[in-house]
């Protein structure tokens, strides 16, 4: 399995830019991955951005992304409050929101990947894609009940401790979502095994993204 390095140096760490659709998605696609980054200090700064959720959820939401990020000082959390459902009706209204979300320069963005066949998800992809155009993108997976699990091309290895506290926080901060038959320990760690797996991680764990394109330098 071959390594792929960021070539940052750690006098220059990164800026993240973490979107998420709904109110838990980051958390499930990429937080053992952004608890690594921030535990080995490669994240200088952090914009992390809930497109959907009022309420309840936005509560949940900002209360997982302070646990998540804890020991970052240079943060943002956006919550537009977006319509859960309705992205591609209201398109317009989340592409200008787009356009601001320019001014931060990130390094790396983390979003949904392009063929999820949630709605909301494939639309927070496509305008990740078409805003940053210029800009290292991996495209996280969601488990759920529509069935596109795919074959992601880039992995990356997490200690156990990252992943028992990405499971930890998602158990802890969305209370809303324990009706969901899905939203269990053993799916999300499970789905990071099974990734560990497929890239021979030294800790059995991983999370995986989709790299439609990079630039070695």
């Amino acid at each position: 399995m071959l390594p792929l390095s960021l070539g940052c140096e750690p006098a220059a760490p990164l800026k993240v830019l973490a979107l998420g659709a709904h109110s838990d998605d980051i958390e499930i696609g990429a937080g053992a991955t952004i608890l690594k980054l921030i535990a080995e200090g490669a994240v200088g700064s952090i914009c992390w951005v809930v497109l959907s959720g009022k309420e309840r959820r936005a509560e949940e939401a900002h209360a997982s992304a302070e646990a998540m990020l804890e020991g970052v000082e240079d943060k943002q959390l956006l919550q537009p409050g977006f319509r859960d459902g309705f992205f591609p009706y209201d398109g317009a209204q989340i592409k200008e929101f787009f356009e601001s979300l320019k001014t931060f320069e990130p390094d790396l963005i983390l979003t949904h990947q392009r063929n999820d066949l949630h709605q909301d998800h494939r639309m927070t992809c496509q305008l990740a894609l078409n805003t940053f155009r210029n800009h290292l993108i991996l495209e996280y997976e969601i488990p759920k009940y529509d069935g596109d699990m795919g074959a992601p091309n880039l992995f990356v290895p997490v200690q156990e401790e990252h992943k028992n506290r990405k499971v930890e926080i998602l158990l802890t901060h969305f209370e809303s979502q324990f009706a969901q038959r899905w939203f269990k320990d053993d799916l999300f760690s499970g789905l990071m095994r099974l990734r560990g797996m497929e890239c021979n991680s030294p800790s059995t764990f991983a999370e995986a993204f989709y790299s439609r394109k990079a630039r070695l330098a």
